[in-house]
C-alpha cells in the first residue's frame, strides 16, 4: 500500500549478527553499501531489499528526522494521510549506544502519542503500513518500515545435503559479497556442490550458472534448486575446462578429505578464473593469499566467520 510521503532519497537498515559472524556482515555491508562501522544502524542512500541480507532486520524509508523526539513530532503533524491504515512501531538496535535506546515503557508510549497524531486510520492488528520510529546516533528517524523475511532460513530444508557445504546464511552473504546491486550481470559457481550459493542467489533473481567436475553431486544440486522453484543451469566441468566471460565467479575452494588438492592445482584453478572472471569472490578454509596473487588476483577485502574452532575466510578479489 502505497503512502502519500515526503520526497526522500535515505533509508535507514538495522543489523543484528552473531559474534562469530559480525566480519563477514561488516563486509557484505561495505560491499553493499560502502559503509564501515561497529554500530548496528546505518543510513544509505540506496534501497535494498531487506530479505535479501541475512543480517538485515529492517529499512526504514526516512519521510522526516529531528535532532530531538519533540522535533520528530512537531515534523510527523505536518504529514499527508496515510493512504492505507497504519501501525507505528519504536525500533531499538542492540548493541548501539546507550542513549539511543528506549526502555518498553517509553516505546509504547512514543507509539501511543505518534499513532494519535499521524494523519490516517490505525489499526494496531492488521495494519497495512508499519511506520518505524528510530534514534541513531542520537538523532531520531521516522517512516514506513519493511521487516526482513528469513528466506534463507527456508531453505535450510533442502532435499540433498552436504556435510561440508556452506551454511545458507553465509552462501547468502557471499552472494551479497559477488553482486552488492542487482543487475544484468553473469555470475558463476564453477565449484556448486550440491548447489547452496546457487539457491540463494537464484532466489534473488540473479542470473547465475554452476558448474562442478564430481558427477555425485549434479543430480542433488539440480534437485535443490527445482525444489524451490526455481531453474538454472548446472553442468558438469572441471573450472579449468570454463570458457566465456563472466561478470563474477564465487569459489568455495574444495577443502573435504574427498577433494584433496595441491597448491598447484588450486592455482590452475584460480588462474582459469582469473581468464573467465573480472571479479572473484573466494571461500577458504586455509590461507591462500600467495597462490591468489600467484594466479593474477589481487584481494581487495575479506571477511571470516567461525562455526567453534572452524574458521571459513571469504576474500574479494579482482
Amino acid at each position: 500500500m502505497a503512502v502519500h510521503q515526503l520526497e526522500s532519497t535515505t533509508y535507514i537498515y538495522t543489523y543484528s549478527c552473531a559474534e562469530e559472524e559480525l566480519s563477514l556482515c561488516r563486509l557484505e555491508r561495505r560491499c553493499m553499501f560502502g559503509i564501515d562501522t561497529e554500530l548496528n544502524a546505518i543510513e544509505a542512500p540506496l534501497k535494498i531489499e531487506p530479505s535479501r541480507s541475512p543480517f538485515i532486520k529492517e529499512r526504514i524509508e526516512v519521510l522526516c528526522t529531528g535532532d530531538t523526539l519533540e522535533a520528530l513530532i512537531n515534523k510527523i503533524r505536518e504529514l499527508p494521510e496515510m493512504d492505507g491504515t497504519f501501525k507505528v512501531l519504536v525500533i531499538n538496535h542492540n548493541g548501539d549506544p546507550k542513549s539511543d535506546r528506549v526502555d518498553f515503557k517509553e516505546r509504547r508510549g512514543i507509539e501511543r502519542k505518534i499513532g494519535q497524531l499521524v494523519p490516517g486510520q490505525p489499526d494496531l492488528h492488521d495494519p497495512e503500513i508499519l511506520l518505524g520510529i528510530i534514534q541513531v546516533n542520537g538523532k531520531w528517524f521516522f517512516g514506513p518500515c519493511v521487516e526482513s523475511r528469513s528466506i534463507w532460513f527456508l531453505h535450510q530444508q533442502k532435499p540433498h545435503q552436504y556435510s561440508t557445504a556452506l551454511s545458507t546464511r553465509v552462501a547468502r552473504a557471499a552472494v551479497n559479497i559477488a553482486v552488492p546491486h542487482l543487475g544484468e550481470q553473469k555470475v558463476i559457481d564453477p565449484c556448486c556442490g550440491i548447489g547452496t550459493v546457487l539457491v540463494e542467489a537464484l532466489s534473488m533473481g540473479i542470473h547465475i550458472i554452476g558448474s562442478d567436475n564430481n558427477p555425485l553431486v549434479m543430480k542433488g544440486a539440480r534437485e535443490n534448486i527445482a525444489h524451490f522453484g526455481h531453474e538454472g543451469e548446472v553442468l558438469l566441468r572441471d573450472i579449468r575446462e570454463i570458457n566465456g566471460r563472466y561478470d563474477v565467479a564465487i569459489i568455495d575452494m574444495p577443502y573435504n578429505l574427498c577433494s584433496v588438492i595441491s597448491a598447484e592445482e588450486k592455482r590452475e584453478m584460480l588462474q582459469s578464473a582469473r581468464g573467465f572472471a573480472k571479479k572473484a569472490v573466494i571461500i577458504t578454509v586455509e590461507p591462500m593469499d600467495e597462490i591468489i596473487i600467484a594466479a593474477g588476483f589481487t584481494v581487495v577485502d575479506r571477511g571470516e566467520v567461525f562455526k567453534g574452532k572452524f574458521k571459513r575466510e571469504i576474500l574479494v578479489c579482482k
